[in-house]
């Protein structure tokens, strides 16, 4: 793939983090993506999930933040996101995964009604949603997490996604 592709495909993953579009990533951006998955689910705020959600959020920005920020004023913009995070995060992905894992298992939590650790199809394409995917994506990319084809997608699943997803190979 050319570098251009690379970058091209790259500024959509920052354009999905930019919740607000104001052309950079933020402590708020994750506050919003929380705050979305909150209302969308019906979740309080104040909840032993809302908290989870928000403490999550948290510790994604700070690990964000702090392999992206390079000038330390606490945003990433798109090029330090490209220039930074992806191509550090690409030779590990296994730290991204990690970084986001907080968040992640928070935001299953919330999409997982019954309790049993795996959201159904159908609300993992919501949460998606929620976090800036386009519909048809969603539906798409939550379909093909349930891999054993039982209707659900637990946080294994999820993860390595949104891991493989943000680390996409030059």
């Amino acid at each position: 793939m050319v570098s251009s592709e690379y970058e091209r495909r790259i500024a959509g993953r920052f354009a999905t983090f930019d919740q607000d579009g104001n052309g950079y990533i933020d402590r708020a951006d994750f506050s919003v993506a929380a705050k979305g998955l909150l209302a969308e689910f019906g979740t309080a705020a104040r909840s032993d999930k809302g908290q989870a959600l928000y403490v999550g959020a948290e510790a994604f920005w700070q690990g964000m933040a702090g392999i992206a920020d390079r000038d330390g004023d606490q945003r990433i913009t798109r090029e330090e996101f490209v220039g930074g995070a992806v191509k550090r995060l690409r030779d590990n992905p296994e730290r991204f995964a990690e970084i986001a894992r907080p968040f992640l298992h928070a935001a299953l939590a919330i999409a997982d009604a019954d309790g049993d650790g795996a959201a159904t199809v159908e609300d993992t394409a919501r949460v998606l949603r929620i976090l800036g995917v386009g519909e048809e994506i969603a539906r798409a990319a939550a379909g093909a997490l349930d891999t054993d084809g039982d209707g659900k997608v637990g946080e294994e699943e999820i993860v390595s996604a949104f891991a493989r997803y943000f680390t996409v190979p030059e």
